[in-house]
């Protein structure tokens, strides 16, 4: 929701737009904005939109429209990029199965899905048991080619300086040096990154202690 009260429609820019909403409101300053996934993406947005952070670390996943963002795109693995973009279908096939649906990528994404406990999955599963939360989370798929067209425009412009962490699991698909090249070539000239051990996408969950020693260590520099 936007400060507002109204939805937003999943854009990046627009999500951000409602973080620094609450940052302002809250009268925060020298912030560590940290985002996993798709958190990810607004992080990224926020640094590209506002200029009030001290740092920034974004966890796993790819930006759309910064590289390796096609190669991603084209990797059947990630068959739900596509399938969460379609209109309605997606909330009609989910709807009364989010348990079973969101299991699926726990236990495939994880490298160890044991650590994603029952108890979290059923908070997370009733998170979505309506259809406009459903709706919301889709959206966020459904615009990525307009944050892909907006991120490619903010890398046209000034190089962005504030320190950036780049975190990932250990075990997380790719190549590392894949998205730290990409980030650099769009204009962020000061990235670190550091790599979490024994963990795959869902790194908090996974090795939470080391999750937060690595975003305390970098936030103290």
């Amino acid at each position: 929701m936007r400060v507002d009260g109204r939805p937003t429609d999943g854009s990046k820019r627009q999500l951000a737009a409602t973080v620094h909403g609450l940052i302002d409101t809250m009268d925060l300053h020298n912030v560590t904005l940290v985002g996993q996934d798709v958190g990810r993406m607004v992080t990224y947005a926020y640094l590209r939109t506002f200029s009030d952070l001290r740092r920034a670390v974004i966890m796993d996943v790819v930006i759309p429209g910064i590289d390796p963002w096609e190669q991603v795109l084209r990797n059947p693995y990630l068959w739900h990029f596509a399938f969460h973009s379609i209109p309605e279908l997606p909330e009609k096939l989910v709807q009364g199965h989010q348990g079973e649906y969101f299991d699926y990528f726990y236990d495939a994404i994880s490298a160890d899905p044991s650590k994603i406990t029952a108890e979290a999955r059923a908070v997370y599963a009733q998170a979505y048991a309506t259809n406009s939360a459903l709706t919301a989370g889709f959206n966020w798929y459904r615009t990525f080619p307009q944050d892909a067209a907006a991120n490619k425009e903010a890398a046209s412009q000034a190089p962005m300086a504030t320190r950036l962490l780049y975190l990932r699991g250990e075990k997380e698909g790719g190549h590392l040096v894949d998205y730290l090249d990409g980030l650099r070539s769009a204009g962020m000239t000061h990235v670190d990154h550091a790599v979490v051990p024994n963990a795959g996408h869902f790194t908090q969950e996974e090795s939470p202690e080391d999750t937060w020693r690595l975003i305390a260590d970098f936030s103290a520099i």
